[in-house]
């Protein structure tokens, strides 16, 4: 609420009182009476620490309260037909108790709070984000209407999500668990792997390796993704066979009490890297750790994507991808054609995390990004030799920057060829 009163908007407008709003995500049902997995809204979970659906959290200024600010709940209540089915909820007495909020009120409540603000505050501006709400039916029922009452309308997304970028010392903790998890898993899916394995094999075994260690579930649809298929950047049918000879790219991570890691390995289902395919992995590796060297604060995610094009550029030119004769500019357009995707991005409670935050901000102690370069050569280009043709390769490490430089969470997730083939082979004795 403090970021909101010093905002500009805030400062422009002293007269004028403040209502934040934030929904948690509602409930969706894949048929009748049955449920999707419950994610709540990260935004809402964020400000509040509630996982239940159908709640409201409430933050406003208003003259009598002078500079202070007012926090409200508002829950679902307790039902005991419902729990039978559903289980059992906080309800709002279980509200005030799991958040520290003592102003914890019954949903149902919602609108009559609403309507005794407005008679309180004859000049506020309501921060909410309409433009995409988070609840149809609340945004429907309650603030679809508010909003005609307001003097202005703002999203408070870009200011929270500025906040987020920061992580606290108790997040980072969590970041690292996920991370650890995560890079775990990793190496249980290399033992897996064999010739004709089927894609979703692998996806269950990281699966299951990430809940038995502690994950609440995968923090997105992974990639799994068997030779040429690899060059579909977000690939997620993960359900071919891997054929004799090939990569697979994994892309995956997971989720541990709200915080998610996100990891990219490539690796030979023989156990065994073919010359080729040696040679683009490593040149993926030399560009990725020259990348992760740039993580310091200071430097922008735009600024290690630009080094990256030229980083590739060269390495591309020493395999005969890329003539040498080319200049600088005409590197970067060739380049792209081989990795039509960012460097990184930020990462937290989304693996896409802070999405109102641009690439050009200079990173700080406190941020996670990832750094995740790729080399793809469809099957079907005919510009390049043959042996490099249906090879995709990302190789994705999660980077915490610190004071000094930066923390590589995922260091323990192995990505050195000859280790990769070591824990292979070990996994068929």
């Amino acid at each position: 609420m403090k970021r909101i009163m010093d905002s500009g908007l805030g400062r422009t407008f002293p007269d004028m009182d403040h209502l934040v709003v934030f929904t948690s995500a509602p409930k969706l049902y894949m048929s009748i009476d049955v449920p999707y997995f419950y994610r709540q809204n990260t935004e809402f979970l964020y400000m509040s620490g509630f996982i239940e659906a159908d709640s409201v959290l409430l933050l406003h200024s208003q003259k009598k309260l002078g500079s202070g600010f007012e926090e409200v709940m508002f829950v679902t209540q307790r039902n005991a037909s419902k729990e039978l089915w559903e289980g059992p909820s906080a309800g709002v007495e279980g509200g005030r108790d799991l958040l520290g909020i003592q102003n914890v009120k019954p949903l149902d409540h919602l609108d009559r709070y609403l309507a005794n603000y407005l008679k309180d505050s004859n000049k506020f501006c309501l921060w909410y984000e309409y433009l995409k709400p988070v609840n149809q039916k609340i945004h429907s029922n309650s603030f679809l209407p508010l909003m005609k009452e307001a003097n202005r309308v703002e999203t408070p997304t870009k200011i929270v999500h500025h906040q987020r970028l920061m992580k606290s010392t108790a997040e980072i903790e969590l970041m690292r668990k996920s991370n650890r998890i995560a890079s775990e898993a990793f190496v249980e899916v290399m033992k897996f792997t064999k010739p004709w394995i089927n894609e979703s094999a692998l996806f269950a075994k990281m699966d299951f390796e990430c809940r038995i260690h502690g994950a609440e579930y995968l923090a997105y649809p992974p990639v799994v993704a068997g030779g040429n298929r690899a060059n579909t950047i977000h690939y997620i049918s993960n359900n071919q066979v891997i054929a004799d000879g090939e990569l697979v790219l994994m892309d995956a991570g997971c989720e541990y009490h709200g915080y998610c890691s996100d990891i990219t390995r490539t690796w030979p289902v023989t156990g065994n890297f073919s010359p080729a395919q040696r040679d683009l992995y490593s040149a993926c590796l030399i560009i990725q750790e020259l990348c992760i060297q740039m993580c310091r604060p200071g430097v922008t995610l735009e600024e290690i994507y630009r080094a990256m094009l030229a980083i590739m550029g060269e390495q591309l030119k020493k395999l005969g991808l890329i003539p040498s004769s080319v200049s600088a500019s005409d590197v970067i357009k060739l380049t792209r054609q081989f990795c039509a995707h960012h460097v990184g991005h930020y990462l937290g409670m989304d693996v896409h995390d802070s999405a109102e935050v641009g690439r050009n901000l200079a990173l700080q102690p406190g941020m996670i990004i990832t750094i995740e370069p790729g080399i793809y050569i469809s099957a079907t280009r005919n510009d390049v030799d043959p042996k490099y043709r249906g090879i995709g390769i990302r190789i994705e490490d999660n980077i915490l920057i610190t004071e000094t430089g930066h923390e590589n969470l995922t260091a323990n997730c192995p990505k050195d060829p000859d280790v990769i083939e070591q824990i292979i082979t070990d996994g068929k004795s």
